[in-house]
């Protein structure tokens, strides 16, 4: 019984040393250091360290260096390699494209995506070629063909137009999906057709686009349950609106977002 006395004080003796307001004063931080250990020291900008692109002709050694770092965009160091070819610039854009034919198709989507990175325009009449090729790999196909509209979509709407015929499913949804960023209006036809395709997600990327390309306001369907012969119903709505204002149809203005409007 002692013991068990001695227990419970020895207990009530810590919790009442836990929670002293002495302890918890002491334990405070000064009034004059709200932080502890006083605000932490403003923080200075870094200096600019980064090397900037290459703007003038390459030279020989560039041009023999540049070749020579082609077989390297697939494997170990492909990263660096294409650093290299950033660092190099718009100069070593015709070195890159020789690179979409090269044997290992790691090496060509990396070529792709080094174009990306550059913003390099003048390599899109090479790229839209790449995605019309129809022994190509599916993604390999895509990614030409996303990276060419987002340099420039002006000139893609033929490819649309192949690639929304292709025997595989995915390029078909590709071209349907970014047929939404072309405002040409040879894309709207091209959408109507992709309405009734066999595969049901191709319907839906085509449904989403001219939406968003015509802001037409049609009928509204369930193309999620859709059936091949719902599809066939639905697209027919679409040519007969098509046909009633292609003649003088023109595309509305994009949305602009919020951002910049403001």
């Amino acid at each position: 019984m002692m013991k068990r006395a001695i227990g419970c004080l020895s207990v009530g003796l810590a919790l009442v040393l836990v929670w002293d307001p002495t302890f918890l004063v002491q334990a405070q931080a000064p009034e004059t250091q709200p932080y502890g250990y006083g605000r932490p020291p403003q923080s200075q900008s870094a200096p600019d360290t980064s090397v900037p692109q290459n703007t003038q002709p390459l030279s020989e050694e560039e041009l023999k260096r540049a070749e020579a770092l082609l077989p390297m965009l697939e494997g170990k160091q492909e990263y660096w390699a294409m650093g290299e070819f950033v660092h190099l610039g718009l100069p070593v854009v015709p070195v890159l494209i020789k690179a979409l034919n090269m044997p290992g198709p790691r090496a060509r989507y990396n070529a792709i995506e080094t174009i990306a990175m550059l913003k390099a325009t003048e390599a899109v009449p090479a790229l839209l070629e790449h995605a019309r090729q129809p022994n190509e790999m599916p993604r390999i196909r895509e990614h030409a063909l996303r990276t060419a509209i987002r340099l420039d979509s002006a000139r893609a709407a033929e490819t649309l137009a192949v690639m929304a015929k292709d025997a595989h499913d995915s390029v078909r949804k590709a071209a349907a999906f970014e047929a939404r960023y072309v405002r040409h209006r040879d894309v709207v036809p091209m959408l109507i057709d992709l309405l009734s395709d066999d595969e049901r997600y191709v319907a839906i990327s085509a449904i989403q686009s001219l939406w968003l390309l015509t802001r037409h306001e049609s009928e509204m369907h369930d193309w999620e349950t859709s059936s091949k012969a719902d599809r066939e119903e639905w697209s027919q709505e679409w040519r007969e609106w098509w046909s009633s204002v292609k003649d003088a149809y023109e595309m509305p203005q994009p949305t602009r977002s919020r951002s910049s409007s403001s």
